[in-house]
């Protein structure tokens, strides 16, 4: 511990960020590169805790607390305090491969469960994080490391978000030849596709590290869906082993049965979503803006959590008319509700940055919360013009479930010509698991035992969303590594992947 008394003298100090109003103007990302010193400063906050929750990776009432990848968090931040940032950065990929992914994404559990943070503001170990893989990459740190020795057995990765990643990074390591399968035309799945620009680059940050790996070895092949284009028995055929790593990508459609659901201009959110990277990606910024697109409409949100936010804040750069965002939940409290004790994540009231530019824009958070979609409006020629909603509480019944009482007197009308429902998702698509009798359960993930990874069928291993559902990037990277290591040990029999 560099200096004992850090987190007495230092106040905590966050990245700065570009005005909100500036930035949506373009795409890019909005969080600015700090000084070394203020990182420094930072990292002596960090009190080497002899109990350091923050890389504990447990999960308590449904969700995590600590890092899911047990990044060794303590040490970082001391040697990023003492100046030692190549150690630093060392530290960080014993644990997490792809940590200019994490630091810029991640909900960042750890700082929840930060032990200084029961009584103080918690150590910016997010902050730190992206910083030390930051300058890795500036300083030239980062470079090809393929294994030395190759151990002739093949391994088949379907889908390449971050489980899928994860997973080839550690079985290339082992020695093993890896080839990634991507439906998409660009490697990356989520990574790429279903996270905007302005929070992951995607030409400087994601295709960067994707280049490195290929340097190491890993082939990818895009634009082939398993399933499909290729049979799944053909890879099980080709293959000594074969990794799931498809993702949870069936969108919940809790309003299926709404009147007026087919009117024109309603979608996913992963749709709008995706299609709004791939036209940047593929226009190289020129200005346009997609076919699916907020320009000139009211657009309403249906849903939270990090998907909304990024619906919002791409509506934003849209030039919506105007941005509403929906939750069936109550608002969040300001501070810690006494049922919600550290170390458990923080489920308190913020303002995200998709939040954040619509009301630097328009003067008030578009957030509605306890509100309840009743049916949709549509004009003659079958075109969304508004969205009927309702006030609602919510009350425990008789038989102890909570039931949804709607405020009658509430009944109202938001215009509306661009609905996006970000009401998160059911599980993986089916088609490989019909195809070759794949066991899935209850929820319609692949059933694999967590840190076991192993399918009903030998050989074949499933991680990520598409086992666990839907949830955080560094989550999926600790499947992908677990399902590494199970993967390397069907293979040779023993394992040296942690």
């Amino acid at each position: 511990m560099g200096k004992p008394t850090g987190f007495l003298e230092v106040e905590r100090k966050t990245v700065a960020e570009s005005d909100p109003l500036e930035r949506i103007k373009n795409w890019d990302e909005f969080k600015e590169h700090p000084p070394a010193e203020q990182l420094q400063k930072q990292g002596s906050r960090c009190m080497d805790c002899g109990t350091p929750f923050c890389h504990t990776g447990m999960t308590i009432s449904g969700m995590a607390s600590g890092c899911p990848i047990n990044n060794l968090i303590p040490e970082w931040n001391d040697l990023v305090y003492k100046g030692r940032w190549e150690e630093a950065l060392e530290r960080l990929h014993k644990t997490n491969n792809f940590p200019e992914f994490t630091g810029r994404v991640c909900p960042a559990p750890c700082e929840g469960s930060c032990v200084l943070g029961v009584i103080e503001p918690p150590v910016t170990i997010k902050n730190i994080e992206a910083s030390i893989i930051d300058r890795g990459w500036a300083e030239g740190w980062v470079k090809p490391n393929p294994p030395e020795t190759r151990t002739g057995k093949k391994v088949a990765i379907v889908g390449s978000g971050p489980a899928g990643l994860a997973c080839a990074d550690q079985l290339n390591q082992a020695g093993h030849e890896v080839t990634v399968y991507e439906r998409a035309d660009r490697i990356g799945g989520l990574l790429m596709y279903g996270i905007p620009n302005m929070k992951l680059e995607k030409e400087d940050v994601v295709q960067r590290r994707v280049d490195l790996m290929e340097a190491e070895g890993i082939k990818f092949v895009t634009g082939v869906e398993i399933g499909k284009a290729i049979p799944a028995k053909q890879l099980m055929d080709e293959f000594d082993a074969v990794v799931l790593a498809t993702g949870a990508t069936k969108p919940n459609d809790f309003l299926a049965k709404a009147e007026n659901r087919d009117a024109k201009g309603i979608h996913f959110a992963m749709e709008f979503l995706t299609k709004n990277t791939s036209h940047i990606l593929d226009t190289k910024m020129d200005g346009s803006i997609p076919e699916l697109n907020a320009k000139g409409k009211d657009v309403v949100v249906i849903g939270g959590g990090d998907t909304g936010t990024d619906c919002v804040g791409t509506s934003v750069r849209h030039g919506a008319t105007s941005v509403v965002q929906l939750e069936i939940m109550p608002q969040p409290p300001m501070e810690r509700a006494a049922n919600n004790p550290w170390p458990e994540w923080p489920k308190v009231y913020k303002l995200d940055y998709g939040q954040e530019e619509a009301k630097a824009k328009w003067g008030d958070d578009p957030r509605q919360y306890l509100i309840n979609t009743k049916r949709f409006i549509k004009d003659e020629d079958g075109n969304l013009s508004g969205i009927e909603i309702v006030n609602i509480s919510w009350e425990r019944g008789d038989d102890g479930r909570m039931k949804m009482i709607e405020d009658k007197d509430s009944i109202r009308v938001l215009p509306c010509q661009l609905a996006l429902f970000a009401m998160g998702f059911s599980g993986p698509e089916q088609v490989i698991a019909e195809e070759i009798g794949l066991e899935t359960d209850a929820r319609s993930n692949y059933k694999a035992e967590h840190e076991k990874y192993t399918t009903s069928i030998p050989g074949v291993f499933a991680s990520g969303d598409c086992r666990r559902g839907q949830s955080l990037v560094v989550w999926a990277i600790n499947e992908g590594r677990g399902a590494a290591r199970e993967c390397d040990r069907y293979l040779m029999g023993v394992t040296t992947l942690p």
